[in-house]
C-alpha cells in the first residue's frame, strides 16, 4: 500500500511540474510573473 501511494504521489508531482513548465512558457503569463515581480519590487523599496 505504501509503495502504491508513493509512486501516486510521485506521479502527481511529475504532472504538476509539467503543467506549471507548461504555464510559465506561455507569453502572457511571462508578463504577469514579470509584473507581479516588479510590484513586490516596488512595494519592497517604500
Amino acid at each position: 500500500m505504501r509503495l502504491f501511494r508513493g509512486a501516486l504521489k510521485g506521479a502527481l508531482a511529475a504532472k504538476a511540474i509539467q503543467v506549471v513548465r507548461r504555464e510559465a512558457a506561455k507569453p502572457e503569463n511571462q508578463r504577469k510573473a514579470r509584473e507581479f515581480v516588479q510590484k513586490l519590487r516596488t512595494r519592497g523599496a517604500r
